[in-house]
């Protein structure tokens, strides 16, 4: 069982919104550790036991980011999370057991946007929670639909698609809405501002606050065989986002595309 060493609130506490979290762990002990420690740091906290519990809190209450753990009794944790994600844009954070790769690669197939493993030191938790929080956008801010007149908005296109950088939307031919994760905007505009130069994993994890580790390096390339689904013709030879081998990936652009 895990037997967390309760530490004092960190210093440089970045909580001052309240950002709201919750946290789904079958574990009582842990689950209230995460909680207490994640109070002293300055969130507003809620916990459920398991996704039965956790589905009515989830809906009836706007949470920054929900903390899940995957294997649970009942309705697992992926499957929780899989249901959160079609409804709000809250940050979604999984624990998994050591060991269970799959369990990871599966979470960051459905959105995830970052996962722990356990067992894990509480001011990892707290690091994860930052990250993802400078990521996510407020759950009850509205994503900004226009400009204010005479401010330009960013915006960058590639072949028939179009990137509004700052409503973080992406149009494809005749105007549709191209469907994409908060993950691969976040890939996607990695790319789009550093088109044309190669980029090692470790350059894009940094670039959007990913914290990868040395178990986790397929996170990068499973973000971006998703975002290569949406926005390549043909997948398997992209025209835009393509591998350099033994380097990374460069997004090939040319020079009359761009905003």
């Amino acid at each position: 069982m895990f037997i967390p060493n309760l530490l004092s609130p960190e210093s440089g506490n970045e909580a001052a919104v309240r950002a709201r979290i919750i946290i789904v762990e079958d574990e009582p002990d842990l689950r209230d550790a995460v909680a207490e420690y994640l109070t002293a740091n300055g969130y507003e906290v809620a916990t459920a036991e398991n996704a039965a519990v956790a589905r009515p809190m989830l809906e009836s209450g706007s949470f920054h980011i929900a903390l899940l753990d995957i294997a649970m009794p009942g309705e697992d944790g992926l499957s929780l999370g899989r249901w959160l994600r079609s409804k709000m844009s809250t940050g979604i954070i999984y624990a998994t057991a050591a060991g269970a790769p799959l369990d990871r690669i599966v979470g960051l197939e459905l959105g995830a946007d970052d996962y722990i493993v356990k067992p894990y030191e509480l001011r990892e938790v707290l690091a994860r929670v930052r990250s993802v929080l400078r990521r996510v956008p407020q759950p009850s801010a509205p994503r900004p639909a226009r400009a204010d007149a005479g401010q330009a908005r960013r915006s960058m296109s590639f072949g028939p698609f179009s990137a509004d950088l700052d409503g973080r939307l992406v149009t494809g031919p005749g105007g549709a809405v191209i469907d994409l994760a908060r993950s691969e905007f976040d890939v996607l505009e990695v790319f789009l501002t550093r088109a044309n130069r190669v980029l090692t994993r470790t350059a894009i994890s940094e670039a959007i606050g990913f914290a990868e580790d040395p178990e986790s390096s397929r996170a990068i390339d499973i973000r971006i065989m998703r975002l290569r689904k949406k926005i390549e013709a043909d997948p398997a030879n992209p025209k835009f986002l393509r591998t350099v081998r033994g380097e990374g990936y460069i997004f090939s652009l040319p020079a009359d595309d761009g905003a």
